[in-house]
């Protein structure tokens, strides 16, 4: 089959339209028009519903792209082994991780990966929802859960849990509740239990939020969170690995905690050999043996 046909119906499938996909090929619409209606009479089948607002991918369109879609990313792979050098990391690496994690404890720590390696480029994808690895929607993840599919290479960061924070200056004004009954007259802030994060941070939520407290303020994400705890608004629930980056919070009842949350480094096995990948996975096992010390001996 010819692969100059295929890379265009994909460029075609992929952008929804001829056009579009003429200036990504840096080819003419017919030019690409032509090339598409060769590779239908070809194999025998209309690839492409043909509409006003665009092309729309009949059942046998979508069997083919499925199959370009492989091998790109497959040849994207190649490329990226090829590409990477045994003494310079240089080029495109996407991360996926939380809101959370990503904001305040990874970003924070990039200058330090940038000055190592100047030619590296990041793209930081921070969501709650789980990237498929082995589709490359995302090269590395790091995940507050285990990663359930059997082929990737995985590493246990650290075990964190989410406790209780407050400013000093809260606390002078309003009192430090020493039992999970005193929290009445005080403001909490959290995220909802609705709002997507780790079971065991929603259980801890969930608890502190039937105590019949006064005042709440809930968000979204961590950051969120640690910006109203920073401001003096009330006691927030936190992750514990921000006292390393931030020692001035004081932890409120030091009793009340949630369970362990298992947070994981993972990539696809194709990667194994990436120098890419290495290095930013070393250099994020160097970071957290740093701060493991100080949270151990919280």
């Amino acid at each position: 089959m010819d692969w100059d046909k295929l890379r265009i119906f994909h460029a075609v499938a992929d952008a929804g339209s001829l056009t579009h996909a003429g200036d990504v090929l840096h080819l003419s619409q017919s030019a690409v028009s032509r090339q598409v209606r060769a590779l239908e009479e070809m194999l025998g089948t209309t690839l492409f519903h043909r509409h006003a607002r665009g092309l729309i991918l009949t059942e046998q369109g979508e069997m083919l792209f499925e199959a370009t879609r492989s091998i790109s990313r497959k040849l994207d792979t190649t490329a990226a082994r090829i590409r990477d050098s045994e003494e310079h990391v240089f080029g495109e690496l996407r991360v996926t991780t939380t809101v959370g994690f990503g904001t305040m404890w990874l970003v924070p720590r990039l200058a330090k990966l940038f000055a190592r390696y100047p030619d590296l480029k990041i793209d930081l994808m921070l969501e709650e929802r789980v990237l498929d690895l082995p589709m490359r929607e995302a090269d590395v993840a790091i995940r507050m859960k285990e990663p359930s599919q059997a082929d990737l290479i995985r590493r246990r960061l650290l075990n964190i849990r989410m406790r209780l924070y407050a400013s000093q200056t809260y606390l002078d004004q309003a009192g430090t509740p020493t039992e999970i009954s005193d929290l009445g007259p005080h403001r909490l802030i959290c995220q909802n239990p609705a709002t997507p994060q780790v079971q065991s941070g929603a259980a801890l939520v969930q608890t502190l939020l039937a105590q019949n407290i006064a005042s709440t303020l809930l968000v979204n994400n961590y950051f969120g969170v640690l910006q109203g705890v920073l401001s003096h608004v009330g006691i927030g629930v936190l992750p514990d690995y921000l006292t390393v980056d931030f020692p001035h919070l004081v932890r409120v009842m030091p009793e009340v905690e949630s369970t362990e949350v298992p947070v994981f480094l993972a990539f696809p096995e194709e990667l194994r050999g990436s120098r890419r990948v290495a290095a930013f996975r070393d250099f994020v096992l160097d970071e957290i043996q740093q701060m493991r010390r100080p949270i151990m001996a919280e």
